[in-house]
């Protein structure tokens, strides 16, 4: 195949008048609903998927939900709201911290870093992240834990394995509980809901099962980041948007994507990634990107672990039943 750097480059013209046409068929056709519901929060994947939705329903059939709670990024809020303003939606604001607390999303949370360090407490910021630079480093999966004290001072420890779960679980109460409230919406209205992930989320596994990972229609799954970059600039994304470092937003410390889970910045993890789903060697890939093959395979490495350990988060409901029960 005739493999190189921009081989990710799409016609956002065609790409957009295609994704438009289908989200018009799959949501008045095969669902029967008359609109759509996006979850917005100020980063490139739900305004692309705001705008989409505006070019297939118009405007008057779209809402926006926003849904800050006490650890969100005041910025994201922001971007939030003027995403929607460019694109001239209804939006709806609603404060999850509430809803949080009901659930102990913080409350266990913190019961689980406090085992890791005795000192934490509200006046804390923390976050957990992977070891950084995969080309370059052989270092596994495993997460680190970094508490930040009001004075600026920062610790990290590695996790083991009962306080990452307990913090996970905790923390994905975000993401289950703003799809209920999508859904709340959705019904109210009689719209569907549209989903954000785009490729890199979804293969690799950086979503909630039956939260971000939960929707109606997924109209960008199939696109890498770099593309829904490109669709980002056609579709008339305020470039602040576009020009914001990708976040997770669920830590109340920053914490960007690449920091958090994917350790490569999305020009080269794309490409990558693509090279690997299409069998191009990594001697070939090295020779293309400029780097070495070691570096190549350390990241097809890491997308294949990845992928495996992340199954279980793309696995449907098993089914039982025919003769027998």
């Amino acid at each position: 195949m005739d493999f190189h750097k921009d081989v990710l480059k799409i016609n956002p013209q065609v790409m957009t008048e295609t994704l438009v046409q289908q989200l018009q068929r799959d949501v008045r056709q095969k669902l029967r609903r008359s609109g759509a519901v996006v979850g917005i929060s100020g980063g490139v994947d739900s305004s692309v998927v705001l705008a989409l939705c505006v070019r297939a329903f118009g405007a008057k059939r779209v809402v926006g939900v926003m849904m800050p709670e006490k650890d969100s990024s005041v910025s994201s809020l922001t971007r939030a709201r003027l995403v929607a303003s460019q694109f001239g939606v209804e939006t709806v604001v609603e404060d999850m911290t509430g809803a949080l607390v009901g659930f102990g999303c913080y409350e266990r949370r913190d019961a689980a870093i406090k085992r890791v360090f005795p000192e934490y407490d509200l006046s804390y910021k923390a976050k957990i992240s992977l070891p950084p630079d995969v080309l370059n480093s052989d270092a596994l999966n495993v997460f680190n834990l970094t508490i930040i004290s009001p004075e600026g001072e920062e610790q990290s420890k590695r996790l083991e394995v009962r306080e990452l779960l307990q913090i996970v679980a905790a923390s994905n109460f975000k993401q289950r509980s703003r799809m209920a409230m999508l859904y709340y919406h959705a019904e109210s209205r009689n719209y569907a809901v549209i989903g954000t992930p785009n490729k890199n989320e979804h293969d690799q596994g950086f979503f909630v099962k039956w939260g971000d990972g939960g929707y109606d229609v997924a109209p960008i799954r199939h696109l890498y980041k770099t593309q829904v970059y490109q669709l980002a600039a056609y579709l008339g994304v305020p470039q602040e948007i576009c020009e914001a470092t990708p976040t997770t937003d669920t830590y109340s410390a920053h914490s960007s994507q690449e920091e958090f889970f994917f350790r490569l910045p999305f020009s080269v993890m794309d490409v990558l990634m693509y090279a690997q789903e299409h069998g191009v060697a990594a001697e070939v890939a090295a020779q293309v990107m400029g780097l070495t093959e070691v570096q190549v395979q350390r990241a097809y490495a890491d997308f294949a672990r990845k992928r495996r350990t992340t199954q279980y988060l793309r696995t449907l409901p098993i089914e039982y039943g025919g003769e027998g029960g």
